[in-house]
């Protein structure tokens, strides 16, 4: 295992249009390595919005034919979906060239700083977002390798998933949905929720277990999950929403159309975002804030101010009175979650989500059920189009419409759509005069111009 690259200049990465690949990459360029990569989404003669950004931070940008990777290629990356058939692969095994997985660099990188490791199954890009606006309000100029674009990075025209700082502190997003986040040894551990999404409960705690214990200094919890809470290192620490004991509360908690207003600790916050979650997730990183030394005024000013990420509650605007809100959403608690954040905003909340993999899909159908059941009122409705397949080998015996078909039998209003261009059409019939659409998906990279396509045809 590479410790250091200090003696890697000239770094490829394969697979880069990812986005924890691209984050990496763009970190990587911004502390002055010579970076280049590939992707199987770069096409002959189609625009890639990834790559145009990729390619205006100086980072060379090649089909995945193995042309670029050449004898000055110090050193290669590779996606964890990148199969070891891949012909970039074998060059590089060829050329004797060392390959790190992108965890195993997150891991390196991370040694060079003070480390926040943002994890949970679920509100660590946003919450790792929020934190990172904090610090940088507070003058420490951190840096961020992240899962999702901040708005106020992509305004200037980048992918918004990175960004080097001078500072001291970095903040990540800790995955441990492939099991990497117990690889790293943070300064300052944060513990969001835990929910079935990729592994079962059991090997989650497990996992977020030695992410504890991993931790050098502070690790922090919300106390207000049951299955957090047990990991507590000082409840002095921790955050809770539901009258918890934990050093830091937030309540009076109110909604009004996209803002939403609470307090922390007695201190007025307001933040332009929907849903108790986010509430949540605000919540966590003014408890990770403050016992660094920032001021709760400070984090409520940051957090005013806070603009948001790519597709986490992002708003497309109204059509025909009807608003059109696009999510990453994809795990049965985040679904619910991002279902009821709209619920306050229309009579009629009308949801799309598209699954992603058949195996996750399999995994986690008889959640999907009952979460996206329980969140649904009698007028609202679930429509699902098939699952998204990513490729590689896999067994497609299930598909949306089962999904679909189980809901229907809990008593909820469900549809399937096979094909998601055909949904605007199909849906129309069903919008009222006061209809909130949402739209849920992830890992397929065409979602958000499919949700712009949908916006224009509504």
């Amino acid at each position: 295992m590479i410790s250091s690259l200090d003696n890697y200049q000239h770094i490829f990465f394969v697979g880069i249009a990812g986005s924890g690949m691209s984050a990496l990459a763009q970190y990587l360029a911004g502390i002055g390595k010579a970076i280049s990569g590939s992707d199987r989404f770069f096409i002959p003669g189609q625009p890639n919005g990834t790559k145009d950004k990729l390619e205006r931070e100086g980072i060379k940008c090649f089909l995945q034919d193995a042309s670029g990777i050449t004898s000055e290629t110090a050193l290669v990356i590779a996606s964890t979906a990148v199969e070891e058939t891949n012909i970039e692969i074998q060059k590089a095994r060829a050329l004797n060239i060392p390959i790190l997985l992108r965890s195993e660099l997150l891991t390196v990188i991370c040694e060079t700083k003070r480390t926040i490791a943002v994890g949970g199954t679920s509100g660590k890009s946003t919450t790792t977002a929020i934190l990172f606006d904090i610090l940088d309000r507070a003058g420490l100029e951190p840096s961020i390798i992240s899962g999702a674009g901040l708005v106020r990075l992509e305004k200037q025209g980048k992918i918004g998933n990175a960004c080097v700082g001078k500072g001291e502190w970095l903040v990540i997003e800790a995955d441990e949905s492939d099991g990497s986040i117990v690889n790293y040894h943070p300064e300052v551990g944060l513990l969001l929720n835990i929910d079935k999404d990729h592994k079962e409960i059991e090997e989650l705690k497990d996992i977020f277990g030695i992410f504890k214990d991993h931790t050098k200094n502070l690790f922090i919890v919300n106390a207000s999950n049951a299955l957090t809470s047990p990991f507590s290192q000082d409840k002095k620490q921790d955050f809770s929403s539901t009258n918890v004991d934990a050093g830091y509360e937030a309540t009076d908690f109110e909604q009004d159309d996209f803002q939403i207003q609470f307090k922390i600790n007695g201190v007025d916050f307001s933040m332009n975002a929907i849903g108790k979650h986010n509430m949540e997730n605000a919540l966590a990183t003014t408890a990770v804030a403050n016992q660094l030394g920032v001021d709760l005024q400070i984090c409520a000013e940051a957090i005013k101010n806070y603009e948001g990420i790519y597709r986490r509650n992002q708003v497309l605007g109204q059509k025909n009175g009807v608003w059109i809100i696009d999510d990453y959403a994809h795990n049965p608690a985040k679904v619910a979650a991002a279902i009821r954040s709209v619920q306050p905003l229309a009579g009629k909340v009308i949801g799309w989500f598209q699954p992603h993999g058949y195996g996750p899909t399999r995994f986690l159908r008889s959640d999907f059920v009952k979460e996206i059941s329980q969140s649904l009122r009698a007028q609202d409705e679930i429509w699902m189009s098939e699952i998204f397949y990513a490729g590689g080998t896999t067994t497609k015996n299930i598909s949306a419409a089962d999904l679909v078909n189980d809901i229907r039998t809990c008593g909820r209003s469900a549809f399937f759509v096979e094909k998601r261009d055909d949904l605007a059409k199909a849906i129309k019939p069903h919008l009222t005069s006061d209809t909130a659409i949402i739209l849920m998906g992830a890992r397929d990279p065409s979602l958000d111009e499919f949700a712009r396509k949908f916006f224009e045809e509504l």
